[in-house]
């Protein structure tokens, strides 16, 4: 599986400047079919736009470059309008309409636990793109099931880390109420002993909710020394802003959901000086050239913003390209076999994605550790790693 991770890295750098126009025809019309279901619209679009554009221009490569093992992938995207129902309804059409070989997505961690039913059922590969640790623990019931972000616990650890070393030991905690933020909440609370942090406020907000000026109120009672924000935009935006009108002067931290510039754009001058682990394709180009991640993370990058802009690269886009890569050594590996599919991801060692160097295994399936994530701050809005 280690050449296979080689393998797959060497033709992401070369197709990454191929021509997107020729495409193999497989022969007699076979096809490898991969499903996608993210979120393109709805309240996560920030989320599975980049996912969904990232696996088109993958599709356009992997077929431009001759397809896996000389048969082209046809990829096929639905998007869940940030709706668990509908990804669940999506994810049913995939497997039973569509005859997908494995899916990759959804985009949120809601919908991953809402459609694992229907993934353990129907024994079909998932690597899902969101980051909840439950989406795959504990693994002995995700047995179909996995993931490319970074967990939960990973940037828990990262941001107790950080404010240990600032000497900082009470946090407010202000978490969505949803799939994402609940879990989060979860770990930053089981993990707060090991880490001597007392939470001395523990607040929650909906997903949607355009004003949370009574819960950082309620904070700004208390004396707390920081205040950690678990969520996805626009939450977390209207946090920073509501921060700055109630003129809180305590440091805020968020998790690995406002990875991208939507969080900038949505929070303004609110934006500057906030904390949050993120992975290193944010900071691809200040990597040592020894890094494992580097070449991917650059090519990565430069093929994603020659197609859709300067500056649109983000981690999120990110996890869809690791999740697509994965499923590709796979099938190259098993063919058109989902259980051999599913053995091959679980098998996946060594492989420098986008998201960290992951290694699978019967009892993880994430695959990642400690040092997939770095702290970045934004500064006059851009990102500035804190090294």
């Amino acid at each position: 599986m280690k050449r296979l991770a080689s393998l797959v890295l060497a033709v992401a750098l070369v197709i990454g400047i191929m021509p997107l126009t020729a495409c193999c025809d497989g022969g007699a019309g076979e096809v490898y079919k991969i499903g996608a279901v993210f979120a393109v619209t709805g309240f996560n679009s920030p989320l599975g736009t980049p996912e969904k554009q990232t696996v088109e221009m993958l599709e356009a490569q992997i077929n431009a470059a001759g397809g896996i093992n000389g048969i082209p992938v046809d990829i096929i995207v639905y998007d869940t309008e940030s709706d668990e129902t509908k990804c669940v309804t999506a994810v049913k059409r995939l497997i039973e309409e569509d005859n997908v070989l494995a899916i990759v997505g959804p985009s949120s961690s809601g919908e991953s636990l809402a459609i694992l039913d229907t993934i353990t059922d129907d024994e079909i590969p998932l690597i899902s793109c969101a980051a909840s640790s439950k989406i795959v623990e504990p693994v002995a019931e995700r047995y179909w099931v996995f993931k490319t972000p970074q967990t939960d616990t990973l940037a828990v650890i990262e941001c107790y880390k950080y404010l240990q070393g600032q000497g900082i030991s009470k946090v407010a905690l202000i978490t969505d109420s949803g799939g994402f933020g609940s879990t989060g909440r979860d770990q930053l609370v089981a993990l707060a002993d090991t880490w001597d942090m007392e939470i001395v406020a523990d607040e929650k907000f909906g997903t949607q909710d355009t004003d949370m000026t009574s819960q950082l109120t309620a904070i700004g009672g208390t004396d707390a020394e920081a205040v950690i924000c678990w969520g996805t935009n626009p939450g977390p935006a209207v946090i920073a802003k509501n921060m700055r009108d109630l003129n809180m002067d305590l440091p805020l931290l968020n998790s690995h959901g406002i990875a991208n510039k939507t969080f900038i754009d949505l929070a303004g001058d609110a934006a500057n000086g906030v904390i949050f682990p993120a992975g290193k394709l944010l900071v691809a180009d200040q990597l040592s050239d020894t890094d494992p991640q580097k070449a991917v993370l650059v090519q990565y990058k430069a093929d994603f913003e020659a197609l859709y802009g300067e500056g649109t690269a983000n981690t999120f886009g990110g996890h869809a390209y690791d999740a697509i890569m994965m499923v590709v050594m796979a099938i190259e590996e098993a063919g058109a076999d989902s259980a051999g599919i599913r053995d091959a991801i679980e098998g996946i060692t060594g492989f420098a994605g986008t998201g960290g160097v992951f290694n699978m295994s019967a009892t993880d399936h994430n695959g990642l550790s400690e040092g997939a994530f770095v702290l970045i701050e934004i500064v006059d809005g851009e990102w500035t790693w804190l090294q």
